[in-house]
């Protein structure tokens, strides 16, 4: 059986798309249609329904996909295996970061790195920390760093780095920045600019405000923490930003007694086995 195939079959289950696999895989789009038709030959099953401009997994495939991920990742693990027999540390690294991170915390980490092993082919891929999450989960991304989960996922590893302290934030001319002490209630009675539902900055919010049985409302939402910087400055509605990135910001820290924070850090799998570049990372963490 071909990698080359189960990597096609992968990527078009994950995209939904020939096209969007085609170009993640770096392939045209006939040869990843011939790889899924030799893999569909193979196992005599077909693995999608093409329904219009869009592909659906059938149920063979949605048996068979895991199984895909289990072989690859197997494969992977060889070749990390094979490399950790020799001693110099090069090859490729995938890791996964979110854009808050990739500029607030890891520059002198990845500048040490490069310092030191300049051999490696560092792939940083910014995305949010759930999704980078998951793609650690299915094997895609050998490490994350990133907003820890509130849970650890069952696959997963994590290791606290960092802890980052949470600030509610509103531009001067807001009506909270004028109250000397701004409560839940207060909160609750404006719109805020906060992070997407479902991510892990935006449920620790949502978890502590549920213990009050307080519910906020949201005019808009990103996951673009500078951008809900500048929404916050513009005076859209107040927000919950970490205290690292306040320094030169035109924002006034409001005086609330619900104190936050959240934990930034490290996300391998459990089942991998790490290469010497993802070792070599680790040595540059704090």
């Amino acid at each position: 059986m071909e990698f080359g195939s189960l990597r096609a079959f992968l990527a078009i289950a994950d995209s939904g798309s020939f096209s969007a696999a085609a170009q993640q895989l770096y392939l045209s789009q006939p040869a990843v249609s011939k790889r899924l038709a030799a893999l569909e030959e193979e196992l005599n099953v077909r693995l999608f329904d093409r329904i219009g401009r869009r592909v659906r997994l059938t149920h063979a495939g949605e048996v068979l996909l895991p199984k895909a991920r289990e072989m690859l990742l197997q494969a992977q693990d060889m070749k990390h295996l094979a490399s950790n027999l020799q001693t110099e540390v090069s090859g490729a690294l995938t890791l996964g970061t979110s854009h808050h991170i990739g500029l607030h915390r890891l520059p002198p980490v990845l500048k040490s790195f490069r310092a030191s092993f300049p051999q490696v082919e560092l792939d940083i891929r910014f995305m949010d920390s759930e999704a980078a999450c998951q793609a650690v989960d299915r094997g895609e991304l050998e490490m994350a760093i990133v907003t820890l989960p509130n849970e650890n996922p069952a696959h997963l590893l994590t290791r606290e780095l960092w802890r980052d302290a949470l600030c509610f934030v509103a531009a001067p001319e807001h009506p909270l920045a004028k109250a000397p002490l701004v409560s839940l209630e207060m909160l609750a009675q404006h719109p805020a600019v906060l992070p997407g539902p479902g991510t892990y900055t935006r449920s620790i919010l949502e978890l502590a405000l549920q213990e009050q049985n307080i519910e906020i409302t949201s005019s808009m939402y990103t996951n673009y923490m500078e951008t809900l910087k500048m929404l916050a400055e513009i005076n859209l509605g107040w927000s919950l930003l970490p205290k690292s990135m306040l320094a030169q910001a035109n924002l006034k820290i409001l005086q609330v007694r619900l104190k936050l924070e959240r934990s930034l850090g490290l996300v391998t799998h459990k089942g991998r086995t790490p290469s010497n570049p993802a070792r070599a990372l680790v040595s540059c963490l704090p």
